[in-house]
């Protein structure tokens, strides 16, 4: 299994849009700065059959300190959240079938 970064996703998008890798990029940039700012603003991004983007909030929970082995409360937090979609989950269930 490989990991696809940044660099190599934007090559992908140029390719597929048939345009440059600058306009990828900004195309790949603002896909992202859309998606962190609506979540942070406490809405739900939802993408039809990709997935929803969303924040969580996790309240305080007791933890280990691992370096004193002492417990210690982990504060609440809010946190990003994605939930894949039906279709994204039927894509990929299919593709790693097929590469059996």
């Amino acid at each position: 299994m490989a990991t696809i970064g940044k660099k190599e996703l934007v090559k992908l998008i140029a390719a597929k849009m048939n345009t440059t890798q600058i306009e990828a990029d900004k195309f790949v940039n603002t896909f992202i700065d859309v998606i962190e700012s609506q979540v942070a603003e406490g809405n739900r991004v939802r993408l039809i059959g990709f997935g929803s983007f969303d924040k969580r909030d996790r309240g305080a929970r007791r933890g280990l300190d691992i370096r004193s082995g002492k417990p210690i409360t982990i504060p609440a937090t809010t946190v990003p959240a994605f939930t894949s979609g039906l279709e994204f989950r039927k894509k990929v269930k299919k593709i790693a079938e097929e590469s059996k």
